[in-house]
């Protein structure tokens, strides 16, 4: 399966992955604090709504995850969720250990 393939190959070669639609508020307002908070981590972003296999890997996701909706965003190949838990864990101070983490 393709779509898996991409998921899981995105998830453990990044530090960040942020699957996400290029229309999408919540999207962008993640997009923004993550590259901005951390510029020189290795992030990959997959505009799902811009790829043939979009659907599908959305499919995934919310297999994998239980989580339909975008942005869905993995750090250091774990689940964070999506645009509110990431603001979230930047206000109480977890983002950087979270991202820092080895």
């Amino acid at each position: 399966m393709a779509a898996k393939d991409l998921v899981e190959n995105t998830i453990s070669e990044n530090k960040i992955a942020i699957f996400s639609k290029s229309y999408c508020p919540y999207c962008r307002r993640a997009k923004a604090l993550l590259t901005s908070k951390f510029p020189n981590v290795s992030t990959k972003i997959l505009e799902l709504d811009e790829m043939s296999e979009g659907s599908e890997i959305q499919d995934y996701l919310a297999e994998k995850t239980g989580q339909r909706t975008v942005p869905n965003i993995f750090i250091n190949q774990k689940h964070v969720g999506g645009c509110d838990d990431v603001v979230s864990l930047d206000n109480s101070g977890k983002l950087s250990s979270l991202v820092n983490a080895q």
